[in-house]
């Protein structure tokens, strides 16, 4: 122990020896050349008067000059944005990582559910699935343009699926021909069928699913690429020209005195960092109220919210809506002669199936994947790492200050002026009104690049946390199918339009897990619409 007292006493000798006049300049000049801060011609060799100095001064001789001070000033400010940009780093991978994740996992959901829709053509409705092939493809692109953030309608592009399809039921099972009916007649058939309703309560239905599915994935999507941009954006930071001097003071002043290893004191580090990230700190709030509503979202993506369920059954509801206008054929062609007249036919026939089953069999097999790896589970992984952060802006100042700037506890530390045993001034707190009285940085107003970036979080947690969306406390209710073997999810206000039950002309009453659905169609693809 008296050893140890002994050490620091002798450290602290040469420290005070050091901060009252530098012996010579040759260390100094040394670090300055390592860290490449600029040609070492018209450096002091040794100790000088430092009258022009801005930031740096003393009552004693320095090693350093203008030129050096503002190399340093250059520097203060780079380091910190590296030392930002390092703290942030692993949270900004995090994100970014899932968010490409979760984009290339909907491609992949979206690419799919096409092709089981045009297999379910080729395989039960042959002669019709070249002329349903453009229209599926239309549909989907459109389902990925909503997803990815294209101003369009759920219900129009739903609409316009049904609307195109119709002339292609009514030629091949409502009143089929030796020949295709004439490019006017199917364009009256398509201005037709919201009255005629040849698919009964199915489009309506489909509405409503892929509104409550699509959006949250949507915005989900959106919440993340919004996260990557408060943190591009905070890693940037521009600081005021009070705080770049209180940088320079705490990281660089001590060389001007020969000082080159000395680290500032806690308490000096703190009101430093906490005076020149005061503004970020505000974002604390906001960014703690975005991981929650994230998480809230993510916990009840679920069921007829949750895409795969409702994208990876698209086809068994299209499938649905082609057994009703079949069932009700007579009634359905009585209608449409008294709307469009009888049918006009072209000379010519279309061509059959030209869809390859087998060609994205290789994607299947790649996407398919144990239920610990569903998209769900995914999205529950992400959101527990993501937690771990919510409080990185509150604490940002701490951390650096812990972990990267400050002197160890028990050691001589810089306080801005010398070389010292412990830091006796007020230490303030975070945030922009907790600076006032802060001794080392004086901060004014706020940042408006700031302020943007937190109006975005506010904007992005509103939609999160949207009426329209399904709340997690909802879905606790489970229930066992007839058969007991398949797990059915219902939510708290699931009806016959959620595609939760049945109506007796085929629609799907039981949910499978997506997992066992993927295996399903690697074995056989057929039964990928005949569940």
């Amino acid at each position: 122990m008296a050893g140890k007292g002994l050490g620091l006493a002798v450290l602290l000798l040469l420290a005070a020896r050091g901060a009252g006049e530098p012996r010579g300049c040759e260390a100094v000049r040394k670090v300055f050349q390592l860290r490449q801060l600029g040609p070492l011609r018209g450096l002091p060799h040794s100790p000088r008067a430092g009258v022009d100095l801005q930031v740096c001064t003393s009552k004693n001789p320095t090693c350093c000059n203008k030129k050096m001070e503002e190399r340093y000033q250059t520097a203060a400010k780079q380091d910190i944005q590296q030392v930002l940009q390092t703290s942030s780093a692993t949270l900004k991978f995090l994100i970014s990582r899932n968010a490409a994740a979760f984009q290339e996992t909907f491609e992949t959901v979206i690419r799919l559910a096409e092709n089981y829709t045009s297999t379910l053509f080729c395989n039960a409705y042959r002669n019709m699935a070249a002329e349903a092939a453009t229209r599926i493809q239309e549909f989907f692109t459109d389902v990925g343009l909503f997803i990815f953030g294209t101003d369009i309608s759920t219900e129009e592009f739903v609409n316009r699926f049904f609307d195109n399809l119709f002339p292609v039921v009514y030629n091949h099972i409502i009143n089929p021909g030796q020949t295709d009916v004439s490019l006017e007649y199917a364009e009256c058939l398509r201005m037709a069928r919201r009255d005629i309703r040849p698919f009964g309560n199915i489009p309506k239905k489909v509405i409503g699913q892929m509104g409550r599915s699509l959006l949250p994935s949507r915005t989900f999507l959106q919440a993340l690429n919004l996260g990557i941009e408060v943190i591009n954006t905070t890693d940037h930071l521009h600081f005021s020209k009070d705080c770049s001097r209180a940088l320079l003071r705490m990281q660089y002043c001590p060389h001007c005195q020969g000082l080159t290893l000395s680290k500032p004191c806690m308490g000096y580090c703190l009101n430093v960092i906490r005076g020149c990230l005061a503004y970020m700190a505000e974002v604390d709030l906001h960014w703690q109220a975005y991981i929650q509503s994230l998480e809230e979202l993510s916990s009840a993506m679920r069921g007829t919210y949750d895409i795969e369920h409702v994208l990876l059954n698209f086809h068994s509801v299209v499938n649905d809506a082609l057994i009703q206008a079949r069932v009700h054929g007579p009634e359905l062609s009585e209608q449409v002669n008294k709307v469009c007249g009888p049918p006009v036919r072209k000379t010519a026939q279309s061509p059959s199936c030209s869809f390859d089953q087998n060609k994205d069999n290789e994607g299947l097999k790649m996407f398919s994947r144990d239920s610990e790896e569903t998209l769900a589970n995914r999205r529950k992984e992400f959101i527990s790492h993501l937690r771990l952060y919510r409080a990185f802006y509150g604490g940002l100042a701490d951390q650096l200050c812990g972990n990267e700037l400050a002197a160890a506890d028990g050691l001589p530390c810089w306080n801005g002026e010398d070389v010292v045993r412990s830091y006796t001034l007020r230490v303030v707190g975070s945030g922009i009104k907790a600076q006032f009285g802060n001794p080392e940085v004086k901060v004014k107003g706020t940042d408006p690049v700031i302020n943007q970036i937190i109006d975005k979080l506010k904007h992005i947690i509103q939609l999160l946390q949207s009426k329209s969306f399904p709340k997690y406390y909802n879905w606790d209710l489970r229930q066992t199918g007839s058969g007991g073997s398949v797990g059915e999810e219902i939510s708290g206000d699931c009806d016959d339009e959620d595609g939760c039950g049945g109506s007796g002309i085929g629609e799907v009453k039981r949910v499978m897990k997506i997992t066992d659905f993927y295996f399903r169609c690697i074995k056989n693809v057929y039964s990928c619409i005949t569940w």
